[in-house]
């Protein structure tokens, strides 16, 4: 990626979106020729130059202050994920040597190994849907219910499983979320977050570059430059098996293993959700049941 270009299309997209009356400036006459605040009015709110500010959006960032992206920050009304994307973009531009990859390093032919501990607390969570993926969405190891809840995804003839490829590139993806459309701009959002702070990484880039010549849904949201965090929600799903499901996800980062985290998924105890999810462990324990049958067979 070419980080300059990034910094300069995150920032006019942010300002863009922002009136001079949400910034708290008077918007002087009715013929403004740009959306949103202009360069010297983010300048003015953030305490810069306006030649500084203009350096900074043009994608010289080296060498920019906390101090002054914070102000910048402030004066974008940049949220939390948007306030570290910025963050991460002025990093890149540092003439510094690349950080090291956030996630493990696959031995030859292998993806990242999962630690057997990790394995373990998996296969213990018996009645909630769990994963392990990385950054770039791979599904790296699923429990029973994980994989049960998750076998249209898993399905896939790629390996490993990746759920941004699932949801712009595999029909069943429409199927299976039922808010497709947002489930896909959460998914541009996060690659996007985690193409600002790990610029470098050419597995993420290689997928980014596929999708967008893919997709044009993709790379529609992609030149939107949002970014978001994916920490908790509620996610909407149809089943082939038991149908619609709503359920809470967390995500929970596994601090041994830079780069990757658990996602678990639970139901409202009492719903036709929890009567779904406890339907389809029925199901996903006598699918096993089977096939280990037959393997003794």
């Amino acid at each position: 990626m070419d980080n300059g270009n990034e910094m300069r299309d995150f920032l006019v997209s942010r300002r863009a979106r922002i009136t001079p009356e949400q910034a708290g400036l008077p918007a002087y006459g009715v013929n403004r020729r740009v959306a949103g605040l202009r360069r010297e009015e983010v300048a003015l709110l953030a305490g810069v130059s306006i030649d500084y500010y203009t350096r900074l959006e043009r994608g010289r960032a080296a060498g920019a202050s906390d101090s002054v992206l914070d102000g910048i920050a402030r004066a974008l009304h940049l949220d939390e994920a948007e306030r570290a994307h910025l963050f991460d973009l002025a990093r890149a531009a540092a003439p510094a040597a690349p950080r090291a990859p956030r996630r493990p390093a696959p031995q030859p032919g292998r993806g990242p190994v999962i630690r057997p501990s990790v394995r373990r607390i998996l296969d213990s969570m018996t009645t909630t849907p769990a994963y392990v993926r990385n950054a770039r969405l791979d599904i790296l190891a699923a429990n029973r219910l994980g994989a049960a809840l998750f076998a249209p995804v898993l399905a896939s003839p790629a390996r490993p499983a990746n759920n941004a490829r699932f949801l712009f590139l595999d029909p069943a993806g429409r199927e299976f979320y039922a808010d497709w459309e947002r489930q896909a701009q959460d998914v541009v959002a996060m690659l996007r977050t985690e193409a600002g702070h790990s610029p470098h990484d050419k597995a993420l880039s290689n997928l980014i570059g596929e999708l967008s010549t893919r997709s044009e849904h993709f790379r529609t949201w992609w030149a939107a430059h949002n970014v978001r965090f994916h920490r908790t929600g509620t996610k909407r799903f149809h089943h082939p098996v038991v149908g619609d499901l709503i359920l809470t996800f967390e995500a929970l980062d596994l601090a041994a293993d830079s780069g990757l985290r658990i996602s678990a998924y639970s139901a409202e105890p009492g719903t036709p959700s929890d009567d779904a999810l406890k339907l389809l462990a029925t199901w996903a324990a006598t699918v096993d049941a089977a096939a280990s049958a037959a393997d003794g067979s």
